[in-house]
C-alpha cells in the first residue's frame, strides 16, 4: 500500500514538473520569438522593385490602412503623380491628380462608397512617433488647411487617406508634422531613378494656380504593391469623416452650403 502511494506521488510530481516546464517554455518562446515587421513589395513598371519595411509599433493606424489597401489591390495600376527632385516621390491617388483619396469600399467588402481619412500619427497630433524623415522613409500625405485658417490644424493633421510619399533626401521640416510609417530596405536606386524623370506643370495648373513643376511627362506606373504580414492580422484603421473645405468656406461668408453646385 505504501509503495502504491509512493508511485502516485512520483507520478504526480512528474506531471507537475512537466506542466511547469511546459509553461516556462511557453513564456520563453513568447519572450524570444522574433516578430517580423510587415514588408511591402512595390513593382514599378520599367523601373524595378522597391521593398519597404513598415513600422506598426510607431503608426498602427497608418500601417493597417496601407496594408489593407495594398493587399486588396487598390494601388495596382496607379502612378507616382508628383516627383520633386531632392525631396520625394508621391503616389497613391486613384485620380492621378493629387486630389483623390480612397473610399471605405476600397478598404473592405460591403463598405460604403464614400471617401474617408485617418488619424495623423505624429508628435504634433499627440502621437509619439519618433521616426524621422530621412532618405528612404515612407510617409502619409495629407492636406494643409492652415493656409486658409490657423484654426484648422486638427482638420489638416487628420486628412490622410491613401496617398503616400517616399523621401529621396532628408527633410527635417516634416518631422513631427507628417506620419512616417516605414523605410525602404531594398530598391533605393529605383526610387532615385524615378526621382530623375522629366516633369512638367500639371495640365490644370492655370486653373488651380498650382504651378509646381512636378508632374511626370511620362506616367510612372505602380504595377502592384503587396504586403507580407507574416501571419499577423493588422485589421482595419479607424476611419474618420474627411473635412469638407468647401462647406466650411461657404459658412465663413455666411452662405448656405446647400447652394453648392458641381460643374459638369
Amino acid at each position: 500500500m505504501k509503495n502504491i502511494k509512493n508511485i502516485i506521488w512520483i507520478i504526480a510530481l512528474i506531471v507537475i514538473i512537466i506542466l511547469i516546464g511546459g509553461t516556462a517554455f511557453g513564456y520563453y518562446k513568447k519572450a524570444t520569438m522574433e516578430v517580423k515587421n510587415p514588408i511591402a513589395t512595390m513593382e514599378v513598371e520599367n523601373f524595378g522593385t522597391i521593398k519597404i519595411e513598415l513600422y506598426p509599433e510607431l503608426a498602427p493606424e497608418t500601417v493597417a490602412n496601407f496594408v489593407a489597401l495594398a493587399n486588396r489591390g487598390f494601388y495596382d495600376g496607379l502612378t507616382f503623380h508628383r516627383v520633386v527632385k531632392d525631396f520625394m516621390i508621391q503616389g497613391g491617388d486613384k485620380e492621378g491628380t493629387g486630389s483623390g483619396s480612397a473610399s471605405i469600399s476600397d478598404l473592405k467588402d460591403g463598405g460604403e462608397d464614400k471617401e474617408y481619412s485617418i488619424k495623423g500619427e505624429f508628435i504634433s497630433n499627440k502621437v509619439n512617433n519618433t521616426l524621422k524623415f530621412e532618405e528612404g522613409v515612407i510617409g502619409m500625405a495629407r492636406n494643409d488647411y492652415t493656409q486658409y485658417s490657423s484654426s484648422l490644424d486638427e482638420e489638416s493633421y487628420n486628412s490622410g487617406s491613401s496617398q503616400f510619399f517616399i523621401m529621396t533626401k532628408e527633410n527635417t521640416s516634416l518631422n513631427g508634422y507628417y506620419t512616417a510609417f516605414g523605410k525602404v530596405i531594398e530598391g533605393m536606386d529605383v526610387v532615385h531613378k524615378i526621382e530623375e524623370v522629366e516633369v512638367k506643370a500639371a495640365d490644370n495648373s492655370e486653373e488651380t494656380g498650382n504651378t509646381e513643376v512636378s508632374t511626370p511627362v511620362n506616367p510612372v506606373k505602380i504595377t502592384s504593391i503587396k504586403v507580407e504580414t507574416y501571419g499577423i492580422d493588422y485589421g482595419l484603421p479607424e476611419t474618420l469623416t474627411p473635412f469638407d473645405y468647401m462647406t466650411w468656406m461657404y459658412q465663413q461668408y455666411g452662405l448656405d452650403p446647400s447652394t453648392l453646385t458641381t460643374s459638369e
